[in-house]
């Protein structure tokens, strides 16, 4: 579809899922550039009462409301016994929302609430969406993507788990800020806003939204190597390990740290490396922003994937990995023998740049325009 056409007329859309900034982020992109394409148009979220989303998307400037829902709890079985009843509440919570917003279209992006919420719309007709972000795809989506109006997935190859003829390859939007700053924000003035030197190399620390406990500990372990190689860190902990890492950094004016960066173009516009997890939505940011990255997949995701996306840009040149296994002794040596090699880092750097997807949210967000005029 060309961008330039005419605008769409406006929709009431629900946007189901959240629970990391893997879902919420791509999500918010799309709404922005749904509200872009078709101006007017409604938007309400629907997330999982006590999860990030909660406090993410009002931030964005989107409403939202809370289902009584969770996810299965594998580390405690005990904890599972109120599921059933969790999962009716949520119907009849989706059934209430539906009944007063009156949505022309869902969109699912993955989460506790992505489930009850399209599931419900498929029984009463409304299209729905799905965007699906990993390599590989959680059983919800692939329950739902039957029957789907259409499924936007990030890679090939994802015919196993949807209908051939449903499946559009968009790639993964990014946050709008990062997609139109990237290359425009100046160095110096991002370093200086974390209180930091612009002199030196920056290094940028990033376990996902939540935080990843065996980087902050090798991070920990090593972190006098830092300052004893002209390096300095922005370190984004999570909330678990936030005062922790103000304690082992107290005294050190190499070192910002924060549970959460709002604002990550001006993270990743004073960074000149960076560690990372590998989950789909910091590939795409970084390949975006085009920055020399170490990454430490999870290795507890669903079939592995984190490291399947690893890999993807591993085998092309375009990143260095280093199993989460090995983090503790391999992590900040790996980095420290990177930031000592300049033609490696921009090796990385040109060949990540290759991999960009800068226009995903646009490309969603007009299929499914598309789609919905031609309902009307």
């Amino acid at each position: 579809m060309e961008q330039d056409q005419k605008p769409y007329k406006p929709y009431r859309f629900i946007i189901a899922g959240g629970g990391t900034g893997g879902h919420i982020f791509p999500a918010v992109a799309i709404a922005q550039a749904l509200k872009k394409l078709a101006p007017g148009s409604q938007f309400l979220f629907v997330g999982a009462k006590g999860k990030m989303e909660m406090e993410k998307v009002p931030q964005a400037g989107f409403d939202i409301r809370g289902l009584t829902i969770s996810g299965f709890n594998r580390s405690s079985l005990i904890k599972n016994i109120w599921l059933p009843v969790k999962l009716v509440k949520s119907f009849f919570e989706v059934a209430s929302i539906f009944r007063s917003y009156k949505p022309d279209a869902i969109l699912g992006v993955g989460g506790y609430s992505t489930f009850p919420v399209l599931a419900y719309a498929q029984r009463k007709g409304i299209p729905t969406f799905i965007h699906e972000a990993n390599s590989f795809a959680g059983k919800s989506n692939i329950m739902l993507g039957k029957k789907a109006t259409r499924v936007y997935v990030a890679t090939e190859g994802m015919e196993k788990f949807f209908p051939p003829e449903r499946l559009i390859v968009t790639g993964n939007p990014v946050r709008e800020a990062i997609a139109t700053s990237a290359g425009l924000i100046e160095r110096f003035d991002a370093v200086r806003r974390f209180s930091l030197d612009p002199s030196k190399k920056t290094i940028l620390v990033v376990g996902g939204s939540l935080g990843a406990k065996s980087i902050n500990e090798a991070i920990e372990k090593d972190l006098d190597l830092f300052d004893q190689n002209g390096l300095q860190l922005i370190w984004q902990t999570g909330k678990l390990f936030l005062e922790r890492a103000r304690d082992v950094s107290r005294n050190k004016k190499n070192v910002y740290v924060s549970d959460f960066i709002t604002q990550m173009e001006y993270a990743y516009a004073a960074a000149d490396m960076v560690i990372s997890r590998s989950g789909a939505m910091a590939i795409a940011e970084l390949c975006i922003v085009r920055k020399p990255v170490v990454f430490v997949p999870y290795p507890h995701a669903a079939e592995n994937h984190q490291t399947v996306n690893a890999m993807h840009l591993v085998n092309r040149e375009a990143a260095l990995m280093v199993p989460d296994a090995d983090v503790l002794n391999k992590l900040v040596p790996t980095l420290m023998q990177l930031s000592a090699n300049q033609d490696a880092q921009e090796s990385l750097k040109k060949n990540i740049a290759k991999l960009a997807i800068d226009d995903a949210d646009l490309v969603v967000a007009g299929d499914m325009l598309q789609i919905l005029s031609k309902k009307a």
